[in-house]
């Protein structure tokens, strides 16, 4: 019986860990990574303030847990794509494409997560989600160059310059708001260029892109 407890106890602790991680997420989602504060976040989870300290003793660390919490989602559907792909190089279009096409799918929250002017704490918490992306995209790009279908370059440089034309592109300050009915073109779009910058001939490239599948799923904690 004591056993049984204490997976009820663990289990109960997780899920509560998740709801304040949840709310997080909405509130940045709506109102922008500012609005991450533990009272409101407590009040949007159903649960005492105090109970959120005992989880996050400061708005960094809850920061920081809701930036690798989304992180590790977005890896996670990059891959799951990746994976469904039929070679380096479509893994490589459609891993570019899922973050493109998430990042669009929740643009309010993505922008919160990047460049929302924040204090310095936050700025900082933040850089694990572009490093997370980024990490994903030096593995496609490692892949693709050890089966010699991309010319010669350093993967992890690639990757960071990738990450930032796809975030400034789409959802950053100088990028324009398509309606959804244009928000597959842009993600189209911006994967070509990405193809055509780490060196895929434009024909393959265009070929590459007509065959992803931007991702349906829903994007919600």
């Amino acid at each position: 019986m004591a056993y049984r407890r204490t997976e009820n106890v663990v289990r109960r602790l997780a899920a509560r860990h998740a709801a304040i991680i949840a709310a997080a997420g909405a509130l940045a989602a709506e109102a922008g990574i500012n609005a991450v504060q533990i009272a409101p976040v407590a009040e949007r989870a159903g649960i005492a303030a105090g109970t959120v300290y005992r989880y996050f003793p400061s708005k960094t660390e809850l920061v920081t847990a809701l930036v690798a919490a989304v992180s590790e989602r977005e890896a996670t559907a990059m891959r799951r794509a990746a994976r469904a792909a039929p070679g380096p190089l479509s893994a490589l279009a459609a891993a570019i494409a899922t973050f493109g096409g998430r990042a669009m799918a929740q643009r309010r929250l993505t922008w919160a997560l990047i460049a929302e002017p924040a204090d310095a704490e936050t700025d900082t918490a933040r850089a694990g989600y572009r490093k997370a992306i980024a990490a994903e995209l030096t593995n496609r790009l490692s892949t693709a160059l050890a089966a010699r279908s991309l010319p010669e370059q350093d993967a992890a440089v690639t990757a960071a310059a990738l990450v930032g034309a796809v975030l400034e592109g789409l959802v950053g300050p100088l990028a324009a708001v398509p309606d959804a009915a244009r928000t597959r073109d842009a993600v189209q779009a911006l994967t070509l260029f990405a193809l055509r910058a780490v060196g895929v001939v434009d024909a393959h490239a265009r070929g590459l892109v007509v065959q992803i599948a931007l991702p349906a799923e829903g994007v919600s904690l």
